[in-house]
């Protein structure tokens, strides 16, 4: 796997999580990128396999491999980083145990953790045995409520291919619902005038006209937007000295229906001028419609198997 003339140095993306996140769904995201895909392959047969590549190419790994060790996923990962020629990540897949309980329970399959025990049990240890790799991880991919069409689009804005340097996603949520997990900055807008307690706005988001006019007669949005964009600003130039390969830029409010949303889409426009890659994930809209979408990573007619959502 070398690198041509003119070319950019070719890639090397490990994806990894927990079993019933989407961890072969972002894989099959990435071989319609062009990648070359394998899932669990011997840990040691990583860099043979990465020296006869002919393509980009994107490796599963999780805790069903025998022998499983996260420091050596880790230890492997640090030496091929060693290596100039090749851009190498890792992406880890997640989800919240009520997320993960229900797709087990759908598709009645055993997590392959807890074959003679409770699915909780197997969710739980895969956790501890794979915190290391959550930790280390240059994308956290949090699917609990993203459907299969928000993961591919993800994927894509994030690792497709010719596009090199920092990919920022900006989320917006609402705090009764916990912080997003993958979030490296968080901004409260919940001291802002509140649209839900107009009869009218009510029913809409942020993403509508009349909305973002009531939410900018409140005479504090004008300076906290602007601290939010002096910070933003200031801190990205410096995501990309560290080194930083993908960033999180979340924005909370009481619901997660008008005022993050809103200001979110206002951020990426602002994001988007200066020429940074931007993905936007409105949470809570998506978590109001998540219960009409089909188990992340099933197709149609695969909706009472697994195999698309581990």
């Amino acid at each position: 796997m070398s690198e041509g003339p003119g070319h950019e140095a070719p890639r090397l993306v490990l994806v990894t999580g927990l079993s019933g996140a989407g961890k072969n769904s972002i894989l099959r995201a990435l071989e319609d990128l062009g990648f070359e895909t394998m899932d669990n392959p011997p840990l040691g047969a990583l860099e043979d396999l990465i020296k006869y590549a002919e393509r980009n190419l994107a490796i599963g790994v999780d805790a069903r491999s025998r022998g499983f060790d996260a420091q050596v996923v880790l230890d492997t990962l640090e030496r091929l980083r060693q290596n100039a020629g090749l851009r190498t990540e890792l992406v880890y897949a997640t989800a919240d145990d009520a997320a993960l309980l229900s797709r087990y329970t759908e598709t009645r399959r055993r997590h392959p953790l807890a074959q003679n025990g409770k699915v909780s049990d197997g969710i739980a240890l895969e956790r501890a045995l794979t915190e290391k790799l959550r930790q280390a991880a240059d994308l956290l991919v949090d699917t609990s409520t993203l459907k299969l069409p928000a993961l591919r689009q993800l994927i894509e804005q994030s690792c497709g291919a010719g596009c090199p340097g920092l990919s920022i996603s900006l989320v917006s949520f609402g705090f009764p619902h916990g912080l997003p997990r993958e979030a490296d900055v968080v901004f409260d807008a919940r001291f802002l005038r509140n649209p839900y307690y107009v009869e009218k706005l009510r029913p809409m988001t942020g993403l509508e006209a009349a909305v973002g006019e009531f939410i900018e007669t409140d005479p504090d949005l004008a300076p906290f937007f602007a601290h939010i964009t002096g910070m933003v600003d200031f801190l990205l130039p410096r995501f990309v000295q560290e080194g930083k390969k993908y960033a999180t830029i979340a924005i909370g409010c009481t619901g997660g229906q008008h005022r993050s949303v809103y200001l979110i889409e206002r951020l990426a426009a602002h994001i988007g001028r200066m020429g940074w890659r931007v993905g936007i994930n409105h949470r809570e809209i998506r978590r109001e419609n998540a219960a009409t979408e089909r188990v992340l990573g099933v197709d149609e007619d695969q909706t009472k198997q697994m195999s698309g959502v581990t």
